[in-house]
């Protein structure tokens, strides 16, 4: 079987979505004979099975190095010389449709999965009614899928209310080798010029506005010394208020888990995520968290792994961090291990994909032949 994942949301600093995909092109090549390749946009053309394969395009202004080809027949092509007998679309956009036309050429499984919240997000940035046409679009979109995967209950649930009767939970994972404990360093502090007592809490992800990140610049205001947020993600380093440092993204999963493992505590005021991989992986790394509560933040994070605030407030999240200091962050930080151990392992999360992707490749649609299978003529 050769599976083949289509997405924009794809770049060398992209954050989720891209280390969902490399996680399951290693699993898949380590624990199965399952071919796999990534279509996605970069900077040239390179298609070859069983890779991350890419199409040239411009950069999108104002995103997280994402990149948008243009060519929809481009794309189309592409798929088809990778002869998928299943597609993943990651994402709403020309992949999906592109993933349509191919299977529906093929007669294969489309699934599609449901990353980014994109009703609320246009929601939120366009008004009410924006949000609306949006999601009238995904259930139209969708309804064209075999699947829909929604890495939360709440955002499965959400899908359903939308029309989408086929959406259906699929957890998501983390290394447990990359990012664990045994990463932490006792000189990230002094790296950063900060003394030993210094609280240190850290935010890893895209720098974008569903992230809420004035909420927490705000909360650290209020909190001062000794409490010290570590900014991971942003393009550049430096102090730029007296106890917030900012350091630049890190591509390498082993370098970033260095840095959340060597934190006291991850730090999150998103408030429309679908699942919040960072937050799993802070807690892969035995550390507690502060998040939001809301969307689906508040399935991994619980008073057993950490502290709850209400949302968009720098207040209550300045009293959830000071909260978390009269805990003991090493037991907590072992719950929140211990727990990620259990449910969200990639050998879990992948276990079940493959489950659905077999269920529906033994219901595989009929394909459409290019041309008639008999021509009828006089005898």
């Amino acid at each position: 079987m050769h599976l083949v994942d289509t997405t924009l949301f794809f770049s060398p600093t992209s954050g989720g979505v891209k280390r969902y995909l490399l996680a399951k092109h290693a699993w898949l090549r380590a624990n199965t004979a399952w071919e796999h390749s990534i279509l996605v946009p970069g900077e040239r053309a390179h298609i070859a099975r069983g890779s991350v394969c890419e199409l040239p395009g411009p950069r999108v202004p104002g995103t997280f190095n994402y990149r948008l080809p243009l060519g929809v027949r481009r794309w189309c092509r592409a798929l088809e010389l990778l002869e998928p007998d299943v597609i993943e679309a990651g994402d709403a956009f020309h992949p999906a449709w592109c993933g349509w036309r191919v299977a529906e050429r093929r007669g294969i499984p489309l699934v599609g999965f449901f990353h980014s919240n994109l009703t609320e997000i246009v929601g939120s940035r366009l008004g009410h009614l924006s949000g609306r046409a949006v999601a009238r679009y995904l259930a139209w979109l969708y309804a064209r899928f075999d699947a829909v995967l929604a890495p939360s209950r709440i955002v499965c649930e959400r899908l359903r209310e939308l029309g989408v009767a086929h959406a259906r939970y699929q957890p998501l994972g983390v290394d447990t080798a990359v990012f664990s404990p045994e990463r932490r360093s006792a000189t990230l502090r002094a790296a950063l010029g900060l003394p030993q007592r210094t609280r240190l809490l850290a935010y890893a992800g895209r720098f974008a506005r569903e992230k809420n990140l004035p909420v927490l610049l705000e909360a650290f205001a209020r909190l001062g010394s000794p409490y010290h947020l570590l900014l991971i993600g942003g393009g550049r380093s430096g102090r730029i208020t007296p106890n917030v440092t900012l350091l630049p993204y890190r591509r390498e999963s082993r370098a970033l888990a260095g840095l959340i493992a060597s934190a006291d505590a991850l730090v999150h005021a998103g408030t429309r995520e679908t699942f919040g991989l960072v937050v799993l992986e802070a807690m892969a790394c035995a550390r507690p968290v502060v998040a939001a509560r809301a969307a689906a933040l508040t399935e991994l994070v619980d008073a057993r792994v950490g502290q709850l605030a209400e949302p968009g407030s720098s207040s209550s999240m300045a009293d959830a961090v000071a909260a978390l200091y009269e805990r003991d962050l090493e037991a907590l930080g072992a719950e929140a291990r211990s727990r990620v151990l259990r449910q969200h392992t990639w050998t879990r999360a992948f276990q079940i994909l493959l489950g659905t992707y077999a269920q529906l490749a033994g219901e595989r649609r009929m394909a459409l032949p290019p041309h008639p299978a008999i021509e009828l003529g006089s005898p």
